[in-house]
């Protein structure tokens, strides 16, 4: 009983911890940064020796003696003095990046890894605050700054930071921060996904300063159900009551300057009366200046409404199909976890070839390149929480995990015009806990934002009596705006032919999203459309299933899996899989298959 409660007041700190991470500032893409991107000491700790462990019996920090602790970045006093780590002569690995891809031997390594970076620093202004930012590291990561811990996070795809103005010291500074990649039954994701659990601190590390007067957060985006008028919601620090934040839209003609409220905060709206509306077609991105004592911000927004009508999806009030695909945080050819704009430009590129207007970021939040480039170049966004298939529905920390994640995710990219939809889960079955989980993750983000689109890739089920008939009825639908799920006919059911026979019982009159279809093939396999692996037979599934789908009255969308192969621990057929999740329309060395180009001429033939 007493051990009990131990877990329990553990995963309450656990708790506390998590709702604490989520004071992130806004736009740090456009802010003046020193990168500490590069070469890091790295030491390996598979027994937790640094003195830290992640096991619920030992939580917190420990350690022998302080100076043992690798947090401390000690240094032997003189011969006689005993020390069993160096950074300064340990190996290096580059950040970003993970550690499995820079060195055979981490390839399949679980557990914790020591970063340590050595920086100077010199303000520019005295008052002025200092924030070191990471963008991503999976999964649980401590960070401290010259012995000095700095905080935590949970969580390997969104991004956190912490303001370190006071603990800055003349000369060296030793940042040394250590991440855990390991699963846990609690954890979002949970213990069993189909992807490669890349671990470190898989993108960028950077300081960035800002005046004791500045622009902490801002909403800038049409108000739900208006065409003409900009809501504006702009958080600020330093500012007392009464002083002001001004507003540039110059291409709107506005220029407004508003009186803060008590709380450092504004919250109004602005009417104009024209606007260029962001579309694949058009994607107008206005430039926005905002200004708060010293501090002064610029973005790029785009303005545009999405809704949706009965079974229509409409974007700025036309009816639109979402020509889509899905795609992993993985540039295949480079071999490692994407993070960068040139791996942004690669991937939603091959999307752009393959006529999308559309893409599915599964199955966790992607890098921040991503979805600016795709404001720039016009396709719009599925952003998914973690939430992958069955997690702890029961255990409230691992609702606050999904939570703070989604949380994290919302606050960076709720400037962006492309990212018209917020997804809750994949492939969760349905349950009485499962459903009041994803409830409650539905309440928070529409009292977030209401302006977006919410959905979830859900599944189907056979009719018991009749097997030709696929019924879609998961009860959690109701809550969200999109029909959303995946199928594999062709490829887990039946054969490819098997999708004419297919009849489609949907319970909800809704646009219907498949979020998955397809399987797999080797590129550069071939043989006829009844073997296996071959990319005639992928191509076939392509084939099949776009005329099974077409007949869908409500179909407004689809997510094929997936854009390219990617690497998957699930997936160990010699020969053919060779840890790789072939379901890719293109390979890891870039070559295109057979199905690429089926899907290609459909979307391009496709109205709308």
């Amino acid at each position: 009983m007493r051990k009990l409660a131990t877990l329990v007041a553990l995963q309450l700190l656990m708790v506390g911890a998590l709702l604490a991470q989520t004071n992130l500032m806004q736009n740090t893409y456009n802010r003046a940064k020193t990168t500490l991107n590069g070469k890091w000491n790295v030491i390996i700790d598979p027994y937790d020796n640094g003195s830290y462990s992640y096991r619920l019996d030992r939580f917190d920090e420990m350690s022998r003696s302080p100076r043992s602790a690798y947090y401390m970045d000690a240094k032997a006093k003189d011969k006689t003095d005993r020390m069993e780590y160096d950074f300064d002569i340990a190996e290096t690995l580059m950040v970003p990046g993970s550690w499995n891809m820079q060195n055979d031997k981490y390839y399949w390594y679980e557990g914790s890894m020591w970063y340590r970076r050595l920086f100077t620093y010199d303000k520019e202004a005295d008052g002025n605050q200092v924030f070191v930012r990471f963008e991503g590291a999976n999964y649980h990561t401590h960070v401290y700054l010259n012995g000095k811990k700095l905080g935590q996070h949970i969580g390997g795809f969104t991004p956190f930071e912490f303001n370190i103005t006071d603990k800055l010291r003349a000369g060296n500074n030793s940042l040394v921060v250590v991440v855990n990649n390991m699963r846990h039954r609690d954890g979002v994701p949970t213990i069993n996904t189909d992807w490669f659990n890349y671990g470190g601190l898989t993108r960028d590390v950077f300081l960035y300063e800002v005046p004791a007067k500045h622009i902490a957060d801002y909403t800038i985006q049409l108000k739900k159900g208006s065409t003409k008028e900009i809501g504006v919601e702009i958080a600020t620090k330093g500012l007392k009551a009464g002083e002001k934040v001004q507003l540039r839209i110059p291409e709107l003609k506005v220029e407004k300057a508003f009186a803060v409220d008590a709380n450092g905060k504004v919250s109004t709206s602005v009417k104009v009366k024209k606007i260029n509306y962001w579309s694949p077609k058009n994607p107008k991105l206005y430039n926005v200046e905002l200004l708060a004592g010293n501090d002064q911000l610029n973005d790029k927004i785009g303005f545009r409404t999405i809704a949706v009508d009965g079974s229509k999806i409409l974007l700025n009030g036309e009816q639109i199909f979402l020509k889509g695909i899905s795609i992993h945080e993985e540039n295949p050819v480079r071999g490692d976890r994407a993070f960068s704009i040139d791996d942004a430009r690669t991937m939603l590129g091959w999307a752009k070839e393959l006529g999308c207007n559309f893409v599915r970021l599964a199955h966790y939040p992607h890098n921040e390149n991503m979805v600016r480039l795709a404001d720039e170049l016009g396709i719009m966004v599925w952003e998914e929480n973690p939430v992958y298939w069955t997690i702890s529905w029961e255990n409230e920390a691992t609702y606050q995990n999904a939570q703070n994640q989604l949380a994290e995710v919302m606050t960076r990219d709720k400037n962006r015009a492309s990212v018209i939809v917020w997804s809750m889960a994949n492939e969760t079955p349905p349950g009485e806990a499962r459903d009041k989980f994803l409830k409650r993750l539905v309440a928070f983000t529409r009292s977030h934002d209401n302006t977006r689109l919410l959905s979830a890739a859900m599944e189907k089920h056979k009719d018991k009596t009749n097997k030709k008939i696929m019924i879609v009825d998961d009860p959690f639908a109701q809550y969200v705006d999109l029909l959303s799920f995946n199928e594999y006919i062709g490829w887990y059911t039946g054969k490819p032919t098997s999708c004419e026979k297919i009849q489609w019982k949907i319970k909800y009159d809704m646009p219907v999203v498949i979020s998955e279809f397809g399987g797999g093939a080797l590129a550069g396999f071939h043989g006829d459309e009844t073997t296996q692996w071959t990319e005639e037979y992928q191509a076939a599934i392509y084939r099949e299933q776009l005329k099974m789908l077409s007949k869908i009255p409500q179909w407004a969308g689809a997510t094929p899996w997936i854009l390219s192969d990617f690497r998957s621990p699930r997936r160990p057929l010699g020969k053919i899989q060779d840890g790789y999740n072939r379901k890719g329309l293109i390979s890891e060395t870039g070559e295109k298959k057979k199905a690429f180009f089926i899907l290609q001429g459909f979307y391009n033939n496709k109205q709308r």
